[in-house]
């Protein structure tokens, strides 16, 4: 849920904040006193495109932030993503200079993507332009989708899996189709190229094992060197080595321990140092016996890398990522040194993946019919609830040529409004006034499949008024019941169905003008709904009329909760 909006330095607006509340949140306002301000600001926020005009006059930047209330199964959603959850909450901004934005979540710096991702968990916005989509054919297989979710969740899994393997043969036969020149062209280069590796003779980590005594060898006078001059230091041969040294002072000590106990302890550390650099002019010693330099090993060495590397430029990074192309060579010979028997089973294979799509895309197919009936059904319902008079509203399915991997569906919305006339599609019948109740039709049905919490109505009273308003009114409210609405509006029988009400006004402050908002009081909300019943002059009936306005729709929204 949207609990909080910050802005700052956007168009009109210098700064304001804003915490909304659950159910029904309706914002009211003088034409250009900067609703459309507001809601620019919500979708700036959650990734929308970057207007730098949007910039207050003079202002080097700007900010819009949002900060959302998280439930359990969203934490979890957004958890998936990488993204923390702390206290329970979410915060999203959007920082604007005159160059470029800086996008936020909970204070790490992220892509617009993440921001986009992340927010379409939490709000929906709807406007016009959404309206609009419910005209396009996809949009309305997705709405369709989303209301059968729970029993096509796991066919249109299976046809995702289906339809890439069946993709997969299609490509695989075509590109096998070829001509028989073509083929043993192939099958010679296949043939080279195995023989290669196989004369490589290639075992698995043996380049490490190389290049670890390349490097040994290409350095070994520069070791041997150092070698021999630690041993020189450090051993027992000269007079003044480390190890003559530490021997005599040992037996130096050692003569004198008898005249005091507390000597032996030193005396004992000096035979331990003693012993160890003894054992370790052996060890080096031995190295120095058992090294093995030879200009003939070296070159052997290189030879062999260099074959290696060469086979690494043109198969893979990795002695074992040589070995699996090798082997995946050796089958594409196999099936062209075979090749009616592997086109045959090919086609099999094919028709087998063919019949498991066709199968499944049947099986969505049934299950959308069946939703469909059932949504147009429910759809109908509501409809006639705001108002219309004679409606009839139909999902129609038809069947495309191809598959795909979310079937073989396109759906049409067929709608018929007046009494006699025939079902027609959407988009040739419906005025922005019914676009806007079929919407709200939509949305109630939905509400509770949607995961979203929070849904902004951007003018969603477009074309209507009277009796209608005053249905869409109590739908709003309905869906208010189950999900937290932002919306707003001119009519005043959706402003008197408001939780919360809040004013957006218009003001001159010296040379600047301002656009800020204001949580209403009960009082002050009647004096709104008047001032949007009753335009410039508000009398005492006007007022009347308003309050009877706010007690009626108290009064529903107590029913509806009983």
């Amino acid at each position: 849920m949207l609990i909080h909006l910050h802005i700052k330095n956007l168009a009109l607006i210098e700064e304001l904040e804003v915490d909304f509340s659950e159910g029904l949140n309706i914002m009211t306002g003088e034409t250009g006193a900067g609703k459309s301000i507001i809601i620019g600001s919500i979708e700036l926020a959650l990734g929308g495109k970057v207007d730098r005009g949007f910039l207050r006059e003079g202002a080097e930047e700007a900010l819009a932030e949002l900060i959302f209330s998280v439930s359990e199964n969203q934490a979890r959603e957004i958890e998936k993503l990488d993204i923390p959850v702390e206290d329970g909450e979410i915060i999203l901004s959007r920082r604007i200079t005159g160059s470029r934005s800086v996008n936020k979540i909970n204070g790490e710096t992220v892509p617009v993507s993440k921001l986009r991702e992340v927010a379409s968990h939490f709000i929906d916005i709807h406007g016009q332009h959404e309206h609009q989509s419910l005209l396009q054919k996809k949009k309305q297989l997705e709405i369709l989708d989303k209301f059968a979710a729970e029993e096509l969740h796991t066919p249109k899994a299976e046809l995702k899996e289906a339809y890439q393997q069946y993709g997969s043969l299609k490509k695989e036969l075509e590109e096998s189709s070829g001509d028989a020149e073509a083929r043993a062209r192939e099958l010679s280069f296949l043939n080279f190229e195995v023989a290669e590796i196989e004369e490589a003779a290639l075992t698995t980590g043996e380049d490490e094992i190389l290049e670890e005594e390349y490097k040994k060898l290409t350095h070994g006078r520069k070791i041997m060197g150092a070698v021999s001059e630690v041993h020189g230091l450090c051993g027992y041969d000269n007079y003044d080595s480390a190890g003559e040294a530490i021997g005599k002072a040992f037996r130096t000590l050692c003569g004198v321990t008898a005249y005091d106990e507390q000597l032996n302890g030193l005396c004992e550390q000096l035979g331990t140092i003693d012993s160890l650099l003894n054992d370790f002019a052996r060890d080096l010693s031995e190295y120095m016996h058992g090294f093995d330099f030879s200009e003939e090993r070296l070159a052997q060495v290189e030879e062999r890398l260099n074959l290696i590397n060469k086979l690494k430029m043109k198969h893979g990074k990795t002695i074992e990522t040589i070995l699996k192309v090798k082997t995946e060579k050796e089958e594409r010979i196999e099936k062209l040194q075979n090749y009616d028997l592997y086109l045959e089973k090919l086609q099999k294979e094919l028709k087998a993946a063919e019949k498991q799509v066709d199968a499944l895309c049947s099986q969505i197919s049934e299950i959308r019919k069946m939703a469909a009936k059932d949504l147009s059904a429910q759809i109908t319902g509501h409809l006639a609830e705001l108002n219309f008079l004679d409606v009839r509203f139909e999902i129609q399915l038809e069947r495309l040529e191809n598959y795909s991997a979310n079937g073989y569906d396109e759906t049409e919305y067929m709608i018929a409004v007046n009494v006699g006339e025939t079902l027609k599609p959407l988009a040739k019948v419906a005025s922005g006034g019914e676009l806007s109740r079929v919407m709200l039709a939509l949305k109630t049905v939905l509400a509770d499949k949607d995961e979203v919490e929070s849904i902004i109505f951007d003018e969603i009273d477009t074309g209507i008024s009277g009796r209608t308003a005053q249905k869409v009114s109590e739908k709003m409210a309905l869906i208010g019941k189950n999900r937290q609405v932002i919306c707003i509006t001119h009519l005043p029988q959706i402003a008197s169905m408001a939780d919360a009400h809040f004013l957006i006004e218009k003001t001159v402050q010296g040379q600047n003008t301002m656009t800020g908002i204001r949580r209403l009081k009960v009082s002050e909300e009647v004096e709104e709904l008047a001032r949007m019943l009753g335009g410039v002059e508000i009398t005492d009936k006007v007022l009347e009329n308003a309050q009877e306005m706010k007690n009626q729709a108290m009064n529903l929204k107590t029913r509806n909760c009983q």
